[in-house]
């Protein structure tokens, strides 16, 4: 199960405004219901070896290859769903400016936009504004062939609502409408196969990490791998050619060996090879250039065990990368100074590298939404035994900001004019330090106990590990020590954090959800969690933070931020025993009552204040387009970047170069 992999909420953040230095760069490209699509700069990308570029455009042409299996992973109907629409879009032989076209339009946007029928965060089933009349008769008008099986997938609310479905007491597999497990199979019989199939060795393979369970003919449980030849064999080939390669130019030694690794992975599926894999990628530790391809993150499978596609291209960010390891330099003495129990704490902090990036080319579950930081490998055996890398994208988040300036979040939602200068002065910096705390230090802290297995937490494990990271960075973001190692500036300007955590976490990641729904997604549970119990566990004589109501609308007012930074401490030596004891009961009493709810009056009054600001909760990415210079031997002379490339257009090439896989896997 996924534990120490990290896909950070990053749209508002993005929402308020910081000062970054003005540049000419157009970042927005577009926008459509809830969502805006913005550009993101390579900045020295022009400075690499030639040697550097071209093993960046060969890794991002493997990671490209994989993007059928994303949409496939997050729905079995997903690729011919996109083929109709993108034929019909193609082909379509009347007015494009009629109503129930705009409308298709924008629903093809949004299905590229979350690889698939279901909203990238809330995992509902977003349905089409055009009737399913219009879609039969605009098909046989254009001539587009499709499998009828599509419509009711399409058009009934009722069919497939939800993507990953983590409500307690339900069957989670045969409610889930992601492809991870075969139709038939129930969440009873693939725990049991899973348990039947437990490594127990001291270096164990992930069992299920690349694989799809189903029913064989005798209704007996089997496993489809991922791999050459396997599941998604087609796609894989291509991304093993452009892996070669990427072998052939790679920096280093210990960079070839991992890659040499990972293409033995994609060949034959051998989870002990993707160990090894890892292993490798952890050690390849001078190469400039870096990438993550293949099987990864699990928050899709409703069991979280089956990784999800995705790849990130980058190169370090040399100057930036020296804030980083001054912390990962220090990962021993936040460990010892954890408010956490002793018996929890790691004797020995191994291998914490650290590193600030520049993403040069983002695919699958990293595209088009994307992390803003990165702690891998996954596996708490290899992070023991060898280290993790832990990393933060900062050209993404410099296009955030950049899209975000005078926006009007801060003036509507912050309390008054001194808490939005204190923002303004020390947020960016903040939301930058809390990043790297949490992937630096946050995830790789803390120890399990003998005995507890990864998957002790069960569907949990991911919202109670983002709240264990976060809670760390929090804790640490308010020590005097950041100020000590020149990281802020004084002692004021964690409150900025403090206060955008908060008011977060209580009251504006709402305008995410649908009224009257309840919050699924890790990372938001996370982060409700948190407000939440400081919420209830404030000294009720002088709170140390609450909600109060000015003028009709409510606000968050912090009156101790010492005392927040207390509650903070405790509510992670809380968390960290759950995870150290695998304790699920506790962790399972802990979501239900604080993260999972919503308060129904502040969520309708949140929505409406938002929907007078215009804006778009959802922030993604186009990638830029590598062009490839070469000699008349065929022989790459540079590789430049082309940010001209627009948001459909680009979708429409990569369905069209990148389509790798039949409709029916």
């Amino acid at each position: 199960m996924k534990k120490y992999g990290i896909i950070l909420c990053t749209a508002l953040l993005a929402l308020c405004a910081c000062e970054k230095k003005a540049t000419k760069f157009q970042y927005t490209v577009d926008k459509f219901y809830d969502l805006e699509i913005l550009r993101y700069d390579v900045p020295g990308f022009d400075e690499l070896s030639l040697q550097q570029k071209q093993l960046v455009y060969y890794l991002s042409e493997a990671a490209l290859q994989g993007r059928d299996i994303l949409f496939d992973q997050n729905g079995r109907y997903n690729l011919r769903i996109r083929r109709a629409l993108e034929s019909l879009y193609t082909n379509y032989p009347y007015s494009r400016e009629a109503e129930e076209f705009k409308a298709f339009e924008r629903y093809l946007k949004r299905v590229w936009f979350s690889n698939g029928i279901h909203h990238h965060y809330s995992e509902d089933k977003f349905l089409p504004e055009f009737s399913q009349e219009w879609f039969v008769a605009a098909c046989e008008q254009a001539g587009v062939e499709y499998d009828a099986a599509i419509l009711p997938v399409m058009f009934d609310p009722n069919v497939m609502p939800k993507r990953t479905n983590q409500a307690a007491g339900q069957d989670l597999v045969a409610t889930s409408a992601g492809n991870y497990y075969g139709e038939g199979v129930t969440q009873a019989e693939a725990e049991a196969w899973y348990d039947a199939h437990k490594d127990n060795s001291p270096e164990p393979k992930w069992i299920g990490l690349n694989s799809q369970l189903v029913k064989n003919e005798k209704g007996e449980i089997e496993e489809r791998v991922y791999k050459v030849g396997g599941l998604y064999g087609p796609a894989l080939e291509k991304v093993v050619y452009w892996l070669k390669k990427a072998y052939e130019v790679a920096e280093d030694d210990e960079q070839k060996l991992a890659i040499e690794k990972m293409i033995a992975f994609n060949e034959t599926g051998d989870l002990r090879l993707f160990n090894e894999y890892c292993i490798a990628w952890v050690r390849d530790l001078n190469s400039r250039v870096d990438y993550v391809n293949g099987f990864t993150e699990t928050y899709s499978d409703p069991l979280g065990i089956t990784g999800t596609w995705e790849s990130m291209v980058n190169f370090k960010d040399l100057e930036a990368t020296k804030r980083t390891q001054l912390i990962s330099n220090n990962a021993q003495w936040f460990e010892d100074n954890s408010p956490t129990a002793k018996a929890y704490k790691k004797e020995e902090v191994k291998g914490v590298t650290a590193k600030v990036i520049t993403a040069a080319m983002l695919a699958g579950d990293c595209y088009p939404a994307t992390p803003i930081g990165i702690n891998l490998p996954n596996a708490s055996w290899i992070r023991k035994e060898y280290g993790s890398k832990s990393v933060t994208i900062d050209n993404l988040m410099h296009a955030y900001n950049e899209a975000a300036k005078g926006n009007g979040f801060n003036e509507e939602f912050m309390i008054d004019d001194e808490i939005r200068e204190l923002y303004n002065q020390y947020g960016a910096m903040c939301g930058d330090l809390h990043t790297d705390l949490h992937e630096c230090v946050g995830h790789g802290s803390g120890k399990l106990m003998p005995g507890v297995g990864k998957d002790a937490l069960k569907e949990h494990a991911s919202t109670i590990e983002e709240a264990r990271a976060d809670l760390f960075g929090l804790y640490y973001l308010g020590d005097p020590k950041l100020v000590e190692l020149g990281l802020l500036p004084n002692m004021d300007a964690y409150k900025a954090g403090y206060y955008q955590q908060m008011m977060n976490g209580a009251m504006t990641q709402l305008v995410r959800i649908e009224e009257g729904k309840d919050i699924e997604e890790a990372h938001m549970r996370n982060r409700q969690l948190i407000a939440n119990w400081v919420l209830a566990n404030v000294d009720p004589k002088q709170p140390e933070v609450e909600i109060i109501e000015r003028d009709g609308k409510h606000y968050l007012r912090v009156n101790d931020y010492e005392g927040l930074r207390t509650l903070y401490g405790q509510l992670l030596a809380i968390i960290q025993g759950i995870t150290s004891e695998g304790d699920y009961e506790t962790a399972k009493d802990f979501v239900e009552a604080y993260a999972v709810r919503v308060n129904p009056d502040l969520h309708r009054e949140i929505l409406e204040r938002y929907k007078g600001l215009n804006l778009a909760p959802y922030k993604g990415f186009v990638n830029p387009v590598y062009k490839v210079k070469t000699n008349k031997d065929g022989q790459i002379t540079d590789v430049k970047l082309d940010f001209t490339e627009g948001y459909i257009e680009q979708h429409l090439r990569y369905s069209r170069d990148y389509s790798n896989l039949p409709d029916v896997n």
